[in-house]
């Protein structure tokens, strides 16, 4: 049995903790430091259970609440947002308390009904609309594509908490539940990586929703994610964040990247660190194998960074596949504002480079000159020259 915590007189945590989470969304999203699926039960005069936990779990889940509380005595049930890891043991729940109200957006239920095949029974809010359980009132506000169309947030008001679902989480497992009890520097690099990786895309919605939100003036207490850590120390911290991210972010990094078939394009992409450094001594640079290093971190020290190159092998009148899932990524990140020029070695045809280049292109990257590349091994005359145009490079942002 796994107990609940309380948050607060009339809030308590039930969700659950998933220390060996090494993957998520399929293969697509790396979580070496696990994740939580966070469930929050409100006891008011009314009850009220926000989101659940993994379909996995879904048993577990029903199994602990029984301990918690009489399911009979659940009133309502909120899904902040339909995807799987928080909707997942509503099923299970409902066939202990069929017909109990679930409050959604419009969008949430027909993603609910497209998972489950279940006619429940569905309440749908939009932003605005409200729910009195007592003392305290929940506030409903949508937030479409943070990060599914269906996503919103629900506000409570006297504990003045957000339950804000994907926003503002982390895949991060901690039994300590809240932000000042963690390593701030691995909190804020799962935040970081979190946004990188998911909301990047849908920055300018981040930032417009979040814009919406503040001008409610609402008191907050408390950040009440679905993954990872709850903010309560100084809560506004990650919202300020937010906003830094979703303004087209850069640090002063630049960040290389490289796929080698003998190790050719990796000395390239070494000879070109050692001349931007040599150029540019405060830059921060940071050199990446693709095929060796976790796409998702890659991903986001490219966020962070003002600029990339991009280096492969030509194969087949092609760049190397690592290089290829790479962009593949980053074309659907939608980064602005990043520049970039690509690299590599070749044999006899040599155009990887200029379809690396285009590719780049098509990511929303502004390039910077149409790339070097070079025959076969480098030698130390070549290597300078690459030292060279890495202090080109820099010279030119």
């Amino acid at each position: 049995m796994r107990a609940a915590k309380k948050l607060t007189e009339k809030v308590s945590w039930v969700g659950k903790v998933d220390w060996e989470l090494e993957k998520f969304h399929g293969d697509e999203l790396s979580t070496r430091r696990g994740s939580s699926y966070n469930s929050y039960l409100i006891r008011d005069e009314k009850v009220v259970l926000v989101d659940t936990v993994w379909l996995p779990y879904d048993q577990e889940f029903v199994t602990n609440l029984k301990d918690e509380i009489d399911l009979k005595d659940i009133d309502y049930i909120i899904v902040n947002h339909a995807e799987i890891d928080h909707s997942g043991a509503l099923r299970e729940l409902l066939r202990e308390i069929p017909g109990t109200p679930i409050y959604c957006t419009n969008n949430g239920k027909k993603i609910l009904q497209g998972h489950f095949h279940e006619d429940w029974n569905f309440v749908t809010v939009k932003t605005g609309d409200t729910l009195t359980i007592g003392e305290s009132t929940l506030t409903f506000i949508e937030a479409p594509m943070l990060h599914w169309p269906d996503t919103m947030f629900t506000y409570m008001s006297g504990e003045n908490i957000l339950f804000s679902n994907d926003a503002f989480g982390q895949h991060y497992a901690s039994e300590s539940l809240y932000n000042d009890r963690v390593d701030d520097c691995e909190l804020y690099a799962e935040a970081l990586k979190y946004y990188a990786n998911i909301l990047t895309p849908f920055s300018a919605q981040v930032k417009r929703k979040i814009n919406e939100v503040l001008a409610l003036e609402l008191p907050l207490n408390m950040i009440c994610t679905s993954h990872g850590i709850i903010w309560r120390d100084n809560p506004a911290q990650i919202i300020e964040q937010y906003l830094k991210w979703a303004d087209n972010y850069q640090e002063n990094q630049i960040t290389i990247v490289y796929d080698t078939m003998w190790q050719s394009t990796r000395l390239m992409a070494e000879a070109i660190a050692s001349g931007i450094l040599q150029e540019a001594p405060d830059v921060t640079v940071k050199v990446y194998n693709v095929s060796k290093d976790d796409k998702n971190d890659i991903v986001s020290e490219i966020f962070k960074s003002k600029a990339i190159l991009a280096g492969s092998s030509t194969v087949n009148n092609r760049y190397l596949s690592g290089m290829g899932g790479l962009v593949e990524m980053i074309k659907g990140m939608k980064f602005k504002n990043k520049k970039a020029a690509a690299f590599g070695s070749y044999g006899w045809s040599g155009e990887g480079i200029r379809l690396l280049t285009e590719d780049l292109t098509a990511a929303g990257f502004t390039i910077v000159n149409e790339g070097r590349r070079g025959l076969w091994v480098p030698d130390q005359q070549e290597l300078a020259a690459f030292q060279e145009y890495g202090k080109e490079f820099v010279r030119s942002l």
